[in-house]
Formats: structure tokens, sequence, C-alpha cells
């Protein structure tokens, strides 16, 4: 089988698509034919060196596919710790669910990572409650843009924020009760202004250094603050005097690096309790575009530009 290797050269991804046995699953593991893979942050940070897959996970890189088992026939999804970006690939089976009737099955490669990231720490890291308040940073990112939906979902109001304007009306599409662009606006002064003081009961952060501070002002008492990811820096100062009065949690959390077991109860409740949006209309994958495999530099170098709103998707075959 083909599978996709991807490194950088002057500051520009060059892509390949080496030969290698096709794989073999494990106990466990079902084989799936490879329709998409979704492109992701994480497989920019494993190119750079930063992010190796957990021991005994694939190294080719991809944390998402759908396509059809190979068994069977069936369409699925899946989330990977590794391994997706391939014509196959051997995924866990707690960690493979059905795709939704009614979306094409290229799209439905947008789901596994941006929504169980999303669903995680929404969910079960955040404890969101009906009619609770949700500030998510990067909104238009695809975790982004599934958080707002799930969140609104669950009949929350969400703050969204970009440091784009060409990226706000993305948020107001999928539900946003606020729009911000932080290239201009505050956000906490924003939120304060529109919702008032201490209004936000879960914040989902990627962004870390640069807008923690500003997440705890805006949380209510005995709100959570749930960091994803670090893309303005690692460390931060914070007022822990504000911390303690507000009784806040602030949670770290990520998906890769958890067993497949906890995977696998993750992904079962996702199928029960978020995944049949997707049928009644409530949910939807937002696409920015789609990338055939003889072009999958390209979806690296867009994501790396942040020029995306919603998921990058490479196509490995049109059936």
């Amino acid at each position: 089988m083909r599978y996709l290797r991807v490194v950088e050269e002057q500051g520009r991804y060059v892509a390949s698509l080496p030969e290698m046995a096709q794989p073999t699953p494990a106990r466990g593991e079902v084989l799936i034919r490879v329709t998409a893979s979704g492109v992701n942050r994480a497989d920019l940070s494993q190119i750079a060196g930063r992010y190796p897959p957990p021991p005994g996970e694939s190294e080719i890189l991809g944390l998402e596919v759908s396509g059809t088992l190979v068994d069977t026939g069936e369409p699925v999804c899946a989330l990977l710790a590794g391994g997706g970006h391939a014509e196959y690939v051997a995924a866990p089976a707690g960690q493979v669910f059905p795709a939704p009737a009614g979306l094409d099955l290229v799209s439905a490669a947008g789901i596994p990572e941006a929504f169980l990231t999303a669903f995680v720490n929404l969910i079960v890291e955040g404890g969101l409650e009906r009619e609770a308040s949700v500030l998510m940073h990067a909104g238009a990112s695809g975790v982004g843009l599934a958080a707002i939906q799930i969140s609104k979902r669950s009949g929350a109001r969400v703050a969204a924020t970009t440091r784009s304007a060409d990226k706000l009306k993305a948020l107001d599409a999928v539900g946003a009760d606020l729009a911000i662009d932080t290239s201009r606006r505050d956000f906490a002064a924003e939120i304060e202004q529109r919702w008032g003081r201490d209004a936000v009961q879960v914040v989902l952060d990627p962004v870390g250094a640069s807008t923690l501070p500003g997440d705890l002002g805006v949380l209510k008492t005995g709100g959570r603050i749930v960091v994803l990811s670090t893309m303005s820096g690692s460390e931060a100062s914070l007022d822990l005097a504000l911390l303690m009065r507000k009784r806040a949690r602030i949670v770290g959390s990520t998906l890769r690096a958890r067993s497949r077991a906890e995977k696998a109860t993750i992904v079962s409740r996702f199928k029960d309790e978020t995944l049949p949006g997707f049928a009644n209309g409530a949910l939807r994958v937002v696409v920015d575009a789609v990338f055939p495999v003889a072009r999958a530099a390209e979806a690296f170098q867009r994501m790396r530009e942040n020029r995306n709103v919603g998921k990058i998707l490479i196509a490995w075959r049109s059936d």
C-alpha cells in the first residue's frame, strides 16, 4: 500500500508516497480501506519532531480517517493515534464508529478528531450543562467549529474567538452567539460588556499563555478552563488569588495519549450522545478543502499558514 510521508524543506512541506506492506490487524483491531484522512495540527508537530506517536502506535502521520471495513464493506470513521494518512489502516475496534448516513464518506473523515476532541473536553472534562455559557478560542478551526455546534446542541450560549475578521462569518454560521475578532478587540472585555462579569462556565483553550489570564477573568465561580494546546506558548502568568476566589479549575487535556481502553469508552459515549446529531441536522462537518493525495503537501501548507476554516481533508479514493 501507499502511505504519506511529509518532510519540511526550506520552509515548505514536501510529500511523497512510499510503498509498504498492508497492515495486518492485531487482536482487537479491524482493517479499514481508507477513503479520506483528516489533516490536524498534531501532524505538523509530528513532522517537526515535537509530537511523536504513543509507544506501540504507527509512526505514519494521521489521526482520523473515513473508509470501509475490508471484511464487511461497512462505511466507518475511526479515531487513531497514528497511521491514518495511508491507503489502509489497522484501527482499534473500540475507536471505530459508523459513518453517518447521508454524509458523503470523504466529508465524514472530518468527524473523529474534531468532534471527539470537542466532545471529551466539553462534556467529559468541562462538565458542560444545559444553558451554560461557553468560550471557545480558535473557533474557526475544525475543533472550534465542532465545539460550537456541540455546545449549541446542549442548549449553551457560545462566545467564540478568531484572529481573522474573514472567519467571523463561519462562527456565526454554526451558531455562535458572540463572535470576536481578537485582532481588534479584547475578548474578555467584549464578553463582560455583552454578557456581564464572570459569565462563562466552560472555556476551551488551544491558545494557551496569551489567553489564560483573560479566561480566568471571565470565568464564573466554580467554572472550568480546559487547556487543549499551547499555540501562543506554554508558560503563563496567572492570578492565583483570583483562581482561589473563583474556585476555578484548570484542566490539562489531550486525546492522542489516552489509552485505547479510555478512547473506546469515550467513543462509545460519543456514539450514543452526539453522533445522532448528524442524522437530524444539528451537527455538520465544515469542510474547508479536499486535496487529492497527489497534492497532499498543499493541504499541510494550508494548515500551517492558518488559512483554513474547518477541516482540511485528503482524498485517497472517490468511492
